[in-house]
């Protein structure tokens, strides 16, 4: 693909994501992402044969921008807990994040489709952030600043309850300081007293 074409892709990407923040997966048409790229219906046709393609590319491109923006934030000198402090605060703000948010896209576009393993974005980042938490937490026992007999286990408890506070955002409704509990109560499961 020729540089013109892949600034073309971007665009369509770009403009893509907008709409399906404002409309949901669901009832995003290509039309409705012809309008707002202001390129013709043959023109998108030449790289997208429809809506779940290009969603699918808006998630592999936010989640490529995601894995990147929190690396670069971490402080040399930060302890494990402090590592552990700014991805919770990190999470806490996409959860309560209204705009701008493709969290209620995803969840239609996953509930409509079922893609095959190697497609699933949304369990390859949860996995990823098991993984990387998993290693946050060993680290933190070594150091004796967390207890925890299964680090494994402590990282996916703590990424399932970030994905049902997620869930809550969009369905009941949830508060900063109900989140700001959760995550104190996972600081303390681990044995780190108040920060």
């Amino acid at each position: 693909m020729g540089e013109k074409a892949k600034i073309k892709k971007q665009l369509i990407l770009g403009k893509a994501r907008e709409v399906f923040v404002e409309k949901g997966y669901k009832r995003t048409t290509m039309k409705d992402i012809v309008e707002k790229s202001e390129i013709s219906r043959g023109g998108l046709y030449l790289y997208y044969e429809n809506p779940a393609q290009i969603f699918l590319d808006v998630l592999k491109s936010d989640s490529a921008v995601g894995e990147d923006s929190f690396e670069g934030e971490i402080p040399e000198d930060a302890t494990a807990a402090d590592i552990l402090l700014m991805f919770l605060q990190e999470e806490k703000k996409e959860i309560l994040r209204k705009k701008d948010s493709l969290v209620q896209a995803t969840y239609e576009y996953y509930f409509e489709n079922k893609p095959p393993k190697r497609d699933n974005i949304l369990k390859r980042d949860f996995e990823t952030a098991v993984a990387m938490l998993e290693k946050l937490i060993a680290s933190g026992v070594r150091s004796k600043e967390f207890v925890c007999k299964t680090p494994a286990e402590a990282a996916r408890s703590i990424m399932y309850t970030l994905e049902g506070l997620r869930i809550s955002a969009q369905t009941i409704g949830i508060t900063g300081d109900a989140i700001d509990r959760q995550i104190y109560y996972i600081l303390l499961s681990l044995g780190v007293s108040e920060k």
